[in-house]
């Protein structure tokens, strides 16, 4: 019964995986090849990235489809949907593509093992129930996954952004105390930290666009901070919004603000530096160590066991 069982998912799985890749398929290729062949035509370069960029939007179209059928809790939602956002991942219907391909990297993962089984047991010896345990591990495995890179991917824009914040703040106090307004030196200020920051660049320059579409200074510089998912890009758009409101003075404030978030850098990476021996012991002691005692006492045991051996 087992076996039929295993047949019959592994059955449906390449059933499901044709269906994907003659979706993937373009429909008229004839067409297309016509079109290269044409004088006035595009070239070939662009109607290859015009056919990579359709298959990826049926992917998309599919992978969306498939993950609105799962239905998570709102708080849930709402966490995926803060992930999806500090990842850059802002396009509609992300979070669907996300559960999607949740899905689809579970279900190829533990099909895939399943269909290995025959293999992994002739191979390593082991019974059906441990290859569907190893099966069932490896969809596991293909739900985190996608979790997981989405994540290491927030946190790679939050460590850019976070090594630029503090210029970006020294150029929007040459800004303001040059004359311009907080709106201009936030436009200004995101082209010229955007050539050493784009994603830094790419936020502050949504500020000043929300501000242009009626949103209040006060929301586009919380939604700032909500979005980069930073405590200092928090507490940045804290200082600006009591700034603006009690009328203090906004170069002065940008100043000690920019102090602040250098100091706190520079401990950032006193504490990474101090961090090091700690890291470094695991290896020592493990790799390195042993290695050293069998070239240094190794030809000592050799010559003694050798003598002892003698008698």
């Amino acid at each position: 019964m087992m076996i039929y069982v295993v047949a019959s998912l592994i059955a449906l799985a390449v059933a499901g995986l044709v269906m994907l890749l003659g979706e993937l398929v373009p429909d008229q290729p004839d067409v297309i090849r016509r079109l290269e062949r044409m004088p006035g035509g595009e070239g070939i370069g662009a109607v290859d990235r015009r056919r990579r960029e359709a298959q990826a939007e049926r992917l998309r179209e599919l992978l969306a489809a498939l993950g609105t059928r799962l239905h998570g809790e709102p708080k849930l939602q709402s966490k995926t949907q803060r992930l999806m956002v500090a990842a850059g991942l802002v396009r509609p219907g992300t979070v669907a593509v996300f559960y999607g391909a949740r899905i689809a990297t579970a279900l190829i993962l533990g099909f895939g093992f399943l269909a290995l089984s025959p293999t992994l047991g002739r191979v390593l010896g082991l019974p059906q129930s441990m290859i569907i345990v190893i099966a069932i591990w490896g969809a596991a495995l293909g739900w985190v996954v996608p979790t997981l890179l989405v994540a290491a991917r927030g946190n790679a824009r939050k460590r850019e952004m976070l090594r630029g914040l503090p210029d970006a703040l020294d150029l929007m106090v040459v800004c303001v105390e040059a004359g311009l307004g907080l709106n201009q030196a936030l436009q200004r200020v995101a082209e010229e930290i955007a050539l050493v920051s784009p994603v830094l660049g790419e936020q502050l320059g949504l500020i000043n666009l929300e501000i242009r579409a009626g949103t209040p200074r006060e929301e586009a510089l919380r939604a700032f901070g909500t979005r980069t998912d930073l405590e200092d890009a928090q507490s940045l758009a804290t200082v600006l919004i009591q700034t603006d409101r009690f009328g203090t003075s906004v170069a002065q404030a940008l100043r000690t603000h920019a102090e602040t978030l250098r100091t706190k850098r520079r401990q950032r990476v006193e504490e990474a530096s101090a961090k090091t021996a700690i890291k470094m012991l695991f290896p020592l002691v493990f790799c390195i160590f042993p290695a050293l005692f069998i070239v240094i006492i190794g030809p000592g045991i050799l010559s003694a066991l050798k003598v002892l051996g003698g008698f």
